[in-house]
């Protein structure tokens, strides 16, 4: 199967210059300015096929959201390749924006004093969807996000969840070949959240939607995706399946532990790295290898007044946390 995204040995890079603080400083700098380069992205190359949902991930100014651009057309790259859904997305092709969606937490593209329904029936002429296909797709949509009461609501007196998932019904009316979404679930309660994470799964199983999610909420990339790419200062760092991830960077497991009387952090510590405890001594985790995760279990059920015990992973955000410091 031919990729739907293909990038290329892709840079992008920024001018920006720097400035003394004060009058004097303006002055100066209206004469002289000291300009430096910033790589916002830097030589990263990588292929996603049709179909697939692919987490982007990194820390602030990674080169996430700048790379979602360049892929969507919004910028030029500085040098490398591009290939999405057959385009060149810097031509911004009409068949290309036809078969693209670009979904930004922090952007808005619905009008903010009409109902969201106007800005629906905007785009179904902009992008020229058939009278039929849209009636039938806002039903589906509205019934799948909670939404159908809402639609002929002045957007600005929407809440932020209420006014996100009617973003992703905007975005989704000239059903997309591919849907990049930076930030989606930024500022929204942890209820609405699963909600959103709830119709993304289900939209990308039934429609085949190729989707490329940043987020820093690490929740919505380890239910969602199977994948993940990872990039650091405009770098790739790692490339592959979360399961390969958790088994290269996560020796341990955790172990999280409930007690029927306080226990000491000293006696909890003899059997591994204690990650948290409560203030009562009636909770606690403990990061233990691997390898020695049973034995370890074996023990502190014969030595510590143990009424529970789960063993679990270490969650992404740890092992990403822990990419990220070792680097």
């Amino acid at each position: 199967m031919e990729a739907i995204i293909k990038v290329q040995n892709l840079k992008k890079s920024f001018k920006q210059y720097k400035k003394e603080p004060g009058l004097k400083g303006t002055l100066k700098g209206i004469f002289k300015r000291q300009f430096f380069e910033v790589n916002a992205v830097n030589d990263i190359s990588f292929e996603i096929e049709p179909g697939e949902f692919v987490g982007f991930i990194g820390p602030n100014g990674a080169g996430k959201t700048t790379t979602l651009k360049m892929l969507s057309g919004i910028l030029y790259p500085s040098s490398g390749e591009i290939s999405v859904a057959g385009h060149i997305p810097q031509k911004r092709e009409t068949q290309f924006l036809k078969s693209i969606s670009l979904v930004m937490g922090q952007k808005s593209q619905l009008w903010w004093d009409l109902p969201a329904m106007d800005g629906f029936i905007l785009n179904k002429e902009i992008y020229e969807v058939d009278d039929n296909d849209f009636k039938f797709l806002i039903n589906e949509l509205a019934e799948l996000l909670e939404v159908k009461d809402l639609l002929k609501i002045p957007v600005r007196k929407l809440s932020l969840g209420q006014r996100m998932k009617c973003e992703l019904m905007a975005s989704l009316i000239h059903r997309p070949k591919v849907l990049f979404l930076d930030e989606p679930t930024i500022g929204l309660d942890i209820v609405v959240q699963k909600r959103i994470r709830e119709f993304f799964n289900y939209y990308n199983q039934k429609s085949k939607t190729t989707v490329l999610l940043t987020s820093h909420y690490m929740e919505d990339v380890a239910e969602l995706c199977k994948r993940v790419i990872i990039i650091n200062h405009g770098s790739k760092i790692y490339d592959g399946t979360l399961e390969e991830l958790t088994r290269k960077y996560a020796n341990n497991k955790y172990l999280k532990l409930i007690f029927n009387r306080p226990v000491e952090l000293a006696d909890l510590a003899k059997f591994g790295e204690v990650i948290e405890r409560d203030k009562d001594g009636l909770k606690g985790t403990i990061s233990v290898s691997r390898e020695s995760h049973t034995k370890v279990a074996s023990g502190l059920l014969e030595s510590l007044p143990v009424d529970d015990l789960d063993i679990s992973e270490v969650e992404l955000e740890d092992i990403v946390t822990k990419i990220f410091q070792e680097r």
